[in-house]
Parts: C-alpha cells; structure tokens; sequence
C-alpha cells in the first residue's frame, strides 16, 4: 500500500500547489477552491493508504527488489457469478432517473432498493461465526 499511498502523495502537492498558482494568476475562487478541495480529497485518501500500509505485510509491489515470481499465488477470492452487481447498476439507474424526472416517491423506492443490493453484494458470502 505504500506505492499507493506515494501516488495519493504526488497528487495532493500537484493539487495545492496548482491551487496556489492558480490562485494568484487567475484570481478566480471557484477554481481555487475546487483545486483546494481535490487536494484534501487526495490528502484523505493518501492518509487512509499510509494507515492501511502501517498493518499490512510488505507485499512485492512495495518492495524493490521484488521479482515477478514474489507475487505468484492466490490473490484473493472473487465471486464466480453474483447477481448483486446487476441489481445494484439496476437501482442505481432507477435513482438516476428519479433525480433526473424529480419524482421524490420513485428516488425513495430506489434508495430502498440500493441499499438492499449494497447489503445483498457485502454479505453474499458473510457465515456466522461457529461457536462451539
């Protein structure tokens, strides 16, 4: 996570640094703020990768001297068929709708309907916990 967490790094520098230059060339405050704005999103998100990394493993990407070979192996499971993506893109595009019509009864049933599809996709594989 830490070449993740150098890339978010970059960004939030390019970001305030544009958003200083900007500010003074341009002297326009709504790109100024929008920059402002991108840079603490990148600031959140880099320090939220620095956190993550400090509790992982080294993994290859981060090391390197890695080789090929070092990040052979399983990498995790994925879904063999899930219809949850599916119904997820199909209430979110009911709640596109909704906001682009402004029908509030409609955004409602298809909030509803996203957040059952985000619960159905988190815990598709979720078992309970055996207690002996």
């Amino acid at each position: 996570m830490k070449v993740e967490a150098r890339v978010f790094d970059v960004t939030t520098v390019f970001f305030f640094l544009s958003a200083i230059v900007y500010g003074f060339w341009a002297k326009e405050p709504v790109g100024t703020v929008g920059l402002i704005l991108s840079g603490g999103l990148s600031l959140i998100v880099g320090s939220y990768f620095h956190f993550i990394a400090r509790r992982l493993a080294q993994r290859p990407e981060d090391n390197p001297d890695a080789e090929i070979s070092d990040g052979a192996g399983e990498l995790g499971f994925f879904s063999p068929g899930s219809y949850w993506p599916v119904a997820l893109a199909a209430s979110a595009a009911l709640a596109g709708l909704a906001l682009a019509f402004w029908q509030i009864w409609l955004l409602v049933i298809a909030m509803v309907l996203v957040l059952i599809a985000i619960g159905g996709l988190v815990f598709e594989y979720h078992t309970r916990p055996d207690h002996d």
